[in-house]
């Protein structure tokens, strides 16, 4: 079970707020999130890096709720996007583009030019072919476009195939060897400006390792740009710190950030870290309620009203997310209950074989639920995304609100009839 959540009297609270008595104001499913435990992460960070030059770009894409990316700029957070919705979403929470470094294999002139009309910290470029479209609109625009090159060191992060993106079979990043020349092709362009190296290798990592190898590969390639008179003002080492989910190990954040600042060594340049599962995933809880417990044969269905759609991670990668009884039953024999939703697949899940006491119309909670949930949910089978709601001390705000059925049709159209 998460350590924000504790229970008292039986029942689940997080922070001051009992989940029970929220579930009455709320209909299920909703996601919340802990202001604490966003907060006591990014601190951790900071904490750990305090001696060093450094920046923590927050990776958007895990939660790119507006409330908690406006939570993690009054921390002082820099962030990671890799599309201009997110972009967007940074500058409405208050984030400053100074703070910004924008990845993703595929922008768009429109992003492109739209990041150097406010002027981000730096493009993380991942083709030839992208940094000289990059040259040519930052000519029209007559400015010089910040850029490091994302590069694919070719490591093994130990980690789930879909989300392993520094092997040389991925799509991301430019081979090392290759990355050498793009330096410097990019260092005789006339509107890019160097700045920077990057690398992100995967995520949800639990050895350090890996880590450790793709700096090694970075370092040896500064070296080499460094002789041909190419400096560099930051060194980017990617995220992808993984978080106990149920059985894992992964190093702290005080352990991966000393070892990755021991190998970097007294240097000049800043380290950019881009952490966004260790910020928020256990600061995310999705409460659910139980609409019928069915049998078939000798296997036990607990059908709940969230669904792939809300949570897709079990689904789509295997992942075990911890759920529990928002409510502790006493008297009711426990049973080992395949969770699921109403949609019509049979991927549908958000655990299997999970021994629980409960009844129809109890609420479960899901754990470890703020990072790649709502980022991830969507409208299939028609069914409106959940709301979220924050919460700090015994406050709560509601972030998002529930979508309708309005929601779901708005911007489509009939096709009208002409004639008779």
């Amino acid at each position: 079970m998460s350590s924000i959540l504790v229970r008292k009297n039986k029942q689940l609270w997080v922070e001051q707020v009992c989940l029970q008595e929220l579930a009455v104001s709320f209909e299920t499913p909703f996601y919340t999130y802990s202001t604490d435990a966003i907060k006591n992460n990014f601190n951790a960070y900071k904490t750990a890096l305090a001696a060093q030059k450094h920046l923590i770009c927050y990776a958007v894409k895990a939660n790119s709720n507006i409330a908690v990316l406006q939570t993690l700029v009054q921390l002082g957070s820099g962030f990671d996007i890799v599309s201009q919705g997110e972009l967007e979403r940074v500058l409405l929470a208050g984030g400053d583009p100074k703070k910004i470094v924008f990845s993703g294999v595929g922008k768009s002139q429109q992003e492109m030019r739209r990041a150097l009309e406010i002027g981000i910290l730096c493009f993380n470029i991942e083709s030839e072919a992208e940094l000289i479209l990059l040259n040519k609109i930052s000519a029209e625009m007559e400015i010089l476009a910040p850029i490091s090159v994302r590069v694919n060191p070719d490591i093994d992060a130990k980690t789930h195939p879909y989300i392993a993106t520094g092997l040389k079979e991925s799509k991301f990043g430019i081979d090392a060897a290759e990355a050498r020349q793009i330096y410097l092709r990019a260092a005789k362009m006339d509107n890019v400006r160097i700045v920077g190296i990057d690398c992100h290798i995967g995520s949800q990592l639990t050895e350090i390792k890996p880590f450790e190898n793709a700096l090694s590969c970075l370092l040896e390639l500064i070296q080499d740009l460094n002789r041909n008179g190419i400096m560099l003002e930051h060194i980017d080492v990617g995220g992808g710190l993984g978080v106990r989910y149920r059985d894992e190990t992964p190093p702290s954040v005080e352990a991966y950030t000393q070892k990755l600042m021991e190998l970097a060594g007294a240097r000049k340049e800043m380290l950019i870290f881009e952490p966004g599962r260790s910020i928020v995933a256990n600061a995310g809880f999705l409460v659910t309620s139980v609409q019928f417990v069915k049998r078939n044969g000798s296997k036990r269905f607990a059908i709940c009203d969230a669904a792939m759609n809300d949570m897709l991670r079990p689904s789509l990668y295997g992942s075990f997310l911890d759920i529990q009884p928002v409510c502790l039953r006493q008297n009711e024999p426990a049973h080992f209950y395949d969770i699921v939703g109403p949609i019509c697949e049979t991927g549908d899940f958000l655990g299997y074989e999970r021994e629980l006491s409960i009844v129809q119309g109890d609420l479960l909670c899901v754990c470890d639920a703020g990072a790649y949930g709502f980022s991830m949910s969507s409208n299939y089978n028609s069914r409106p995304r959940a709301p979220e709601l924050m919460i700090s001390g015994q406050d709560v705000h509601v972030v998002r609100e529930r979508e309708t059925i309005d929601d779901l049709v708005r911007g489509e159209h009939l096709i009208l009839k002409t004639g008779k």
